[in-house]
């Protein structure tokens, strides 16, 4: 059987270990953590060391020595998700709730009149995109300013009053900010604030101690018969693999959209259902012409066969 590569990869990322935490959220052993169906390009490589004796008349090589390989797994994704950052890079995820509310920046342009500004629910749903919300709030546990600005750049800065309570903003009642100082009518601020938020928000937390971790890894693919021309669905798998953690999150108003690149290191694992022999990579291809097997023995259990990484 020949076959050729010409399809990208659907990748699987799977808990390495029982508990294993990824962000927020726990899972169990060959659990599903994230997986990438919108991948550019995926790409597998292997090297290895090769030193050699050498002696005699024109010092040619007599002996061989190969050792130190490494495989390296590489799969380039054209969008990016909450989770499949925190995979990448380590991060924790936080889901906010009533005790727990982020604080989301926000600047809007507006207008001063009687040395006050207002904040209207259509201008907060422009600026962050929620274009349904019903209503917002406006932390009163931050200071809050207001900027002016010349052609030179920022001109005047003016302190907000802190309001005594969070400002609800809804359809036809606005948030009314006060300026500290008098500021003249009609003069335009840019002002600067902070809105309390739970719902659809989620914070991808990146601290200095956040390193990728340990998965294992499950891709599928499709080979195609040289024979026959027909595609065969064709399945790699990398039992333990270390993501690296370093990334390049690009972001540009021209050029190609950014992409987010899952760079893994391969090492000896145990595959599902084979206890006996540690392995870096397990391709299985299924032959177009393969007949179904019948009365097959299936007694593996994973979760007791397969030893611990």
């Amino acid at each position: 059987m020949k076959f050729g590569v010409r399809e990208i990869c659907d990748v699987t990322f799977k808990a390495a270990a029982n508990n294993q935490k990824v962000g927020n959220k726990v899972f169990k052993k060959y659990q599903p953590v994230f997986m990438i169906d919108t991948a550019r390009t995926s790409n597998m490589e292997q090297a290895s060391t090769t030193v050699y004796a050498q002696g005699g008349r024109g010092y040619s090589r007599l002996i061989a020595w190969e050792g130190e390989k490494t495989m390296t797994f590489t799969v380039e994704d054209a969008l990016m998700s909450p989770m499949g950052l925190a995979v990448l890079s380590g991060a924790g995820l936080i889901k906010h709730d009533l005790d727990n509310s982020a604080r989301v920046h926000v600047t809007l342009q507006t207008t001063v009149t009687d040395n006050k500004v207002q904040v209207e629910l259509a201008d907060l749903r422009e600026e962050t995109g929620l274009t349904t919300a019903t209503s917002f709030l406006i932390c009163n546990k931050i200071p809050m300013y207001a900027t002016t600005f010349s052609n030179d750049g920022a001109s005047g800065f003016y302190e907000i009053k802190t309001p005594t309570e969070a400002i609800k903003v809804v359809e036809g009642t606005p948030g009314e900010l006060e300026l500290a100082e008098s500021v003249a009518d009609g003069t335009v601020v840019v002002v600067d604030f902070y809105l309390a938020m739970t719902n659809s928000i989620t914070t991808v937390e990146i601290g200095p101690e956040d390193f990728g971790g340990f998965y294992y890894v499950e891709a599928q693919t499709l080979f195609r018969d040289e024979a026959t021309g027909k595609d065969m669905a064709a399945s790699l798998t990398f039992p333990k693999v270390k993501i690296q953690s370093g990334f390049t999150f690009t972001m540009a108003a021209s050029g190609d959209p950014s992409t987010f690149t899952f760079t893994m290191d391969a090492f000896p694992g145990y595959a599902l259902c084979k206890a006996d022999k540690k392995t870096m990579c397990d391709i299985q291809i299924i032959s177009a012409t393969a007949e179904e097997d019948a009365d097959i023995d299936c007694d593996c259990n994973p979760s007791e066969d397969t030893p611990s990484f």
